[in-house]
């Protein structure tokens, strides 16, 4: 349980590569840190999630939010900009996961206020290391915002 946060950690992953979202839940399951984990596929559906639309009126507020940046529909830079204007929604931690190691990318997400930008490692053992770390920091290290 990180913080004052009750029960399990929400982590909402945003990624449309299915294989990422598998790697990515493995290597969340190999933690002890007790969380729920649900993702979505592109930008757009993210956002009907953070906001309760479509089908995903019932979606619990995430706790943290793994984000991919290159996603079709809605990207993640687009996600961000949005989430990060939106009053309801600018408190949920966001951690740009992705394979871009471009500064413009990196400087573009910060100036987005992204909270971390972790480049995905090509490397299986690195790549479950990487989500393990990112998965205990928030599970365990740091305070996170009460849920709205």
């Amino acid at each position: 349980m990180a913080g004052n946060t009750p029960g399990p950690v929400r982590i909402l992953v945003v990624d449309d590569d299915p294989g990422d979202v598998l790697m990515i839940e493995e290597a969340l399951a190999d933690s002890d840190v007790d969380k729920v984990i649900d993702v979505v596929s592109d930008g757009q559906e993210a956002m009907e999630f953070l906001r309760r639309e479509g089908r995903h009126t019932e979606a619990r507020r995430p706790d943290v939010i793994l984000l991919d940046l290159n996603m079709p529909r809605m990207d993640g830079r687009q996600v961000l900009g949005e989430v990060k204007q939106d009053d309801d929604l600018r408190t949920i931690p966001i951690v740009v996961l992705t394979t871009s190691n471009a500064d413009t990318d990196i400087v573009g997400s910060y100036t987005l206020q992204a909270n971390a930008y972790v480049t995905k490692p090509i490397d299986l053992d690195d790549f479950n290391d990487v989500v393990r770390r990112i998965d205990e920091f928030f599970g365990r290290v740091v305070v996170l915002p009460k849920r709205a």
